[in-house]
């Protein structure tokens, strides 16, 4: 069982549009950063990415001798639908009521044609649980985002509003210890 979870977010996109589901590379050119996050993480630990290809490339260059699951769907970023690949700005003028509601009260509220908080935090939390029951030791899982302030609300007992207060920086460590009373936040944005 999983003791220790160790969420990564993917290198970074250069994208200054909102991007969810859009399969969008990692620039992962910083080899200083990736070793100093590879040196961070637990060496024995078992590495499950999302399925876009930033997750996926991330994961990749921080695997050394971990052992790695196939990559997950379950682990993506939230689908913004209709609004991925806009700007902020864009979508406020397009959505002014509905993109405010999405952020300032996350909850059932979702993108046209995408998912609400409640909906990516089904998806993340179930993944998770999963993940828990198949893998001994420590977990390592390249993500987003979105994906790491939905469990980090569940584990954390925070509110939505408050999860979205936390930054979470590409190449970041946010580390949840698991123990019989449930979860710990240890560490929120580590930058190794």
């Amino acid at each position: 069982m999983v003791r220790r979870l160790c969420w990564v977010r993917h290198g970074p996109t250069h994208q200054v549009t909102m991007t969810g589901w859009r399969d969008v590379p990692a620039d992962l050119s910083d080899r200083q950063a990736l070793a100093r996050l590879d040196a961070y993480l637990p060496r024995t630990a078992t590495v499950v990415s999302s399925d876009l290809r930033r997750a996926v490339a991330t994961a990749d260059a921080i695997m050394a001798e971990r052992v790695r699951l196939p990559h997950d769907p379950a682990l993506r970023e939230f689908d913004f639908g209709l609004w991925d690949g806009m700007q902020f700005d864009d979508v406020s003028a397009r959505d002014p009521d509905l993109s405010r509601t999405f952020w300032e009260q996350p909850g059932d509220t979702a993108p046209p044609g995408g998912e609400s908080w409640n909906a990516v935090a089904a998806r993340v939390s179930s993944a998770i649980d999963r993940l828990i029951g198949q893998v001994e030791g420590d977990l390592i899982a390249v993500s987003h985002f979105g994906a790491i302030l939905t469990h980090l609300s569940r584990a954390g007992g925070l509110a939505p509003e408050q999860a979205l207060s936390h930054r979470i920086d590409t190449l970041s460590v946010t580390e949840l210890h698991l123990g019989d009373d449930g979860w710990r936040i240890a560490a929120i944005n580590h930058l190794p």
